[in-house]
């Protein structure tokens, strides 16, 4: 891992806390990584949805909605999901809530966006994690799936989720962790890290979607450990803060504001 725990009571330094460094071989600095990765996005948006199938092996629709559930969305609620993608999540948030709720996705991609739309995803906004173009107190939850991993600064992402949540609203973040095991670890990173890649290439999705995908792994191996991720989401104001796992490694950070 890139970042040691800190110890109790120990606050996180002040200066910009990123998910992971820049990472050799991929960009020479922050606006490069920024150009970068929205232009694969927004190059894999039309097949983003089969290779994710493929990955999760048929069961990250179902497992987006449970965790949606476990993290208490229920009918009439207003929820916005940050970096929607093709609307993963806000297209399982939508069932929940209901005729009577309200599900916003967010994503910089714009291709991604104009697939979250073909998907039936309504209300649709682009925009950076880091800047929330809504106003305090608007939702009842804020959900981000798979994401974390492509903000800048995550004090100042989870700052804009804590401000736009309603007193007692509830973020989710779902991630994936390293699992502990080391033969696990390999096992997980042979899949990641080469044969989705690999599909993703010889799927016809291009060498753009195969080397976003690369690059998903490579995030996931150097990410901040969920200890650093917790503590962040306790600095920015939220309360009851936790991290429930899922088969070993599918994180589920919540926490109440």
């Amino acid at each position: 891992m890139s970042s040691p725990t800190p110890p109790p009571g120990e606050r996180l330094r002040p200066d910009p806390l990123r998910p992971h460094p820049l990472i050799a071989g991929y960009h020479d600095d922050e606006p490069q990584r920024r150009r970068e990765v929205d232009a694969w996005f927004d190059a894999s948006a039309p097949h983003y949805d089969w290779i994710t199938l493929a990955m999760s092996l048929g069961s990250g629709q179902w497992y987006r909605k449970q965790a949606l559930l476990r993290a208490g969305l229920g009918e009439g609620m207003h929820l916005l999901d940050v970096a929607c993608g093709t609307g993963g999540v806000a297209g399982r948030a939508r069932e929940i809530v209901g005729a009577k709720g309200l599900a916003i996705g967010l994503d910089p991609s714009m291709g991604m966006l104009r697939e979250a739309r073909k998907r039936g995803v309504r209300g649709l906004v682009r925009a950076l994690a880091e800047a929330v173009p809504f106003a305090a107190a608007r939702f009842d939850m804020l959900s981000m799936g798979y994401a974390l991993r492509h903000v800048v600064d995550l004090r100042q992402t989870f700052s804009e989720y804590h401000r736009v949540l309603k007193p007692g609203g509830k973020v989710l973040i779902l991630e994936i962790t390293p699992p502990q095991s080391r033969l696990s670890f390999h096992v997980i990173k042979f899949y990641l890290g080469r044969v989705v890649p690999l599909l993703a290439r010889i799927g016809g999705a291009g060498a753009d979607s195969q080397r976003l995908m690369q690059y998903y792994w490579d995030t996931i191996e150097h990410c901040v450990t969920p200890p650093i991720i917790l503590r962040a989401l306790e600095e920015a104001g939220f309360k009851k803060v936790s991290r429930h796992v899922e088969l070993g490694i599918f994180s589920e950070y919540t926490g109440v504001t």
